[in-house]
Parts: C-alpha cells; structure tokens; sequence
C-alpha cells in the first residue's frame, strides 16, 4: 500500500505550508514513493482523513500508509530524528 500524505494546497498558514513541503522532501530525498492526497479537492478525502486520524478537527499534514493511520507533522519528525521513518511509515 502506498504512503498517503494528506495536505491542502489552500492554507493561509505559514507553517503548515513549511511541514507539508518538509514531509515531501524527506519523502522525496529518501525515495519513498508516496501520494499527496489535497483534502481542499474533496470533502471526502478530509472526512477520511480526519476518520484515521481520531480527530474530527485534525489538520493536514497527516500520513497513513494505505487505510492505516501512522500519524502527524511532530510524529514525523520524531521518527526522523530518531532514525526510525521506515518504521513511523510502516514499510
């Protein structure tokens, strides 16, 4: 199953704008493949989102490895630091 990142790419936010890109570029620079899903395309994909996370009022960024939820932008970073993303992303 692929790695999910859900994101918005409407945000007035600063900062979410910085985690999001931050998350792609690990992403990217470790050669994870992984699918962007844009929550500000469908309501759906937000509602899911929000769904695997456990919290109706959860923000993007979030990441799931198919249907299961392996957390947000500090628990990302924890693994990271940690060196312990393939097990964060469950691969």
């Amino acid at each position: 199953m692929p790695v999910k990142v859900y994101f918005s790419s409407v945000s007035g936010s600063l900062e979410m704008k910085k985690n999001q890109t931050r998350i792609f570029s690990v992403l990217e620079s470790k050669k994870i493949p992984f699918e962007a899903v844009d929550i500000s395309q469908r309501s759906e994909d937000k509602d899911f989102m929000r769904e695997r996370a456990g919290n109706p009022t959860a923000l993007p960024p979030q990441i799931c490895n198919g249907d299961v939820y392996c957390g947000d932008i500090n628990a990302f970073d924890n693994a990271v630091e940690m060196e312990q993303l393939e097990e964060f992303l469950k691969l």
